[in-house]
């Protein structure tokens, strides 16, 4: 199978993914316009829906170590739902700071949920390559209405 490429809009940013099949190999936020096709579930949760991502795997998941294993436990964290970067720790055997660094390098954000993952105290931590896109996620599962942003990325 070849590589597919495509780039929608997510409030006022857009999303480039790169795909095969059922496994994504890239997420990354952009500021190109929209072209081409992306995975019908990332385009509906893109434009607001409640959407289960799980049907898409991420290449990253295939890989070994103990960055699959973070990964892995991100994944498990529902929609609309916020967990700490030490709970991650704990269920994957590693430290707060190793999530974070795992989380960093996330190749697929949206698949491998990362924005759900906050600091102990409740503050949102960490996005790249803009923390006001991880707080329009959250503020879109949660229901609440997103102000539309202009803030760069």
């Amino acid at each position: 199978m070849a590589l597919n490429e495509g780039v929608c809009r997510l409030g006022a940013w857009s999303v480039r993914v790169v795909w095969e099949g059922d496994i994504v190999h890239a997420v990354e936020f952009c500021d190109l316009s929209p072209r081409g096709e992306v995975p019908a579930p990332i385009s509906a949760y893109c434009r607001g829906e409640q959407t289960d991502l799980s049907p898409l795997r991420s290449a990253a998941l295939e890989r070994p170590g103990k960055a699959a294993a973070i990964y892995h436990e991100v994944c498990a964290i529902p929609y609309g739902i916020t967990t700490s970067y030490g709970t991650i720790a704990r269920l994957a055997g590693t430290s707060a700071r190793a999530v974070g660094q795992v989380m960093r390098r996330n190749p697929t954000p949206l698949v491998i949920p990362c924005h759900r993952v906050i600091g102990a105290d409740g503050s949102i931590r960490g996005f790249s390559p803009s923390i006001a896109i991880k707080e329009h996620l959250l503020a879109m599962e949660r229901g609440r209405s997103v102000k539309r942003s202009g803030a760069e990325l």
